[in-house]
């Protein structure tokens, strides 16, 4: 089983945490935009609460590690890896739990290139201990917003993960998908769902919209995020996500297949 230490060893080698490859000035724009209600930071969320910059600073130096000084505008970001190995070890707990209940769990990603393989492991230690990993509308078309506009893209599963695909793409089963930060496809997955009469999923597991779209809706979330993804955090805050674990989301793949070992050993599922 891989050490809480050399976990930590390499969350700092591989950039996953420490100073990060996201920008400072990156993450204060995202912060900028979120407290101006820029749907392209809310990620399908709904903040109940007023957050200014100022709060949102403030909330992800405490979740995540970010420096609180607002005077600091540029260079590298930093996450905290002590609140990385918190959030793993959350996120494990809620894993653990799902599978001993055998629950049906959804998951899905905007980072398909950096994160599928992290979500595939988790599907599929879930499956095997007798979880529905659900698989709504396979191929059904979503419109998702771009900053060209909106465009049509195709629903898919890999793995078990959940991901959207642009037109004339690979074929569907095939990695990867594209890029988005954009709730409507988890939205169409769950309406999917209801329509069909079930059954829902207990939990959704996944990033950008993917988790905020779900937590929105009502559902028990658990995501990863970056320094410049503020709505999941402010979802945990409002009580919308249930475990956020800060990390940067858009290094190497086989960068995150520690995590995954060092989250199916926690939760006592087979890697």
């Amino acid at each position: 089983m891989l050490s809480t230490g050399a976990l930590r060893a390499h969350l700092l080698a591989a950039r996953l945490a420490g100073p990060v490859a996201t920008s400072r000035e990156d993450s204060l724009r995202s912060y900028r935009l979120f407290a101006a209600r820029d749907p392209r930071a809310l990620l399908g969320l709904d903040p109940e609460w007023g957050w200014g910059e100022g709060d949102l600073l403030r909330l992800m130096a405490d979740k995540c590690g970010v420096s609180a000084d607002p005077g600091l505008v540029s260079g590298p970001d930093v996450i905290d890896p002590e609140l990385t190995l918190a959030g793993l070890d959350a996120f494990a707990r809620r894993l653990r739990q799902a599978a001993a209940a055998r629950a049906p769990v959804l998951f899905g990603t905007g980072h398909p290139h950096r994160l599928l393989a992290f979500y595939g492991s988790l599907a599929e230690a879930l499956s095997a201990a007798g979880c529905v990993v659900l698989t709504p509308a396979q191929g059904a078309p979503v419109d998702v917003t771009t900053r060209f506009g909106v465009r049509g893209h195709t629903l898919d599963y890999v793995r078990g993960v959940g991901l959207v695909r642009e037109p004339g793409s690979r074929t569907a089963g095939s990695a990867p998908g594209a890029h988005t930060h954009s709730p409507l496809p988890v939205r169409y997955a769950l309406g999917a769902l209801a329509e069909a009469g079930g059954p829902l999923p207990a939990l959704v597991v996944g990033d950008h919209g993917w988790v905020c779209g779900a937590g929105q809706l009502g559902f028990e979330t658990l995501g990863l995020a970056d320094t410049d993804d503020p709505a999941l955090f402010v979802g945990e805050a409002e009580g919308r996500v249930s475990v956020t674990v800060p990390l940067d989301d858009a290094v190497r793949s086989d960068y995150y297949r520690p995590l995954a070992r060092y989250v199916l050993n926690r939760a006592s599922l087979s890697a």
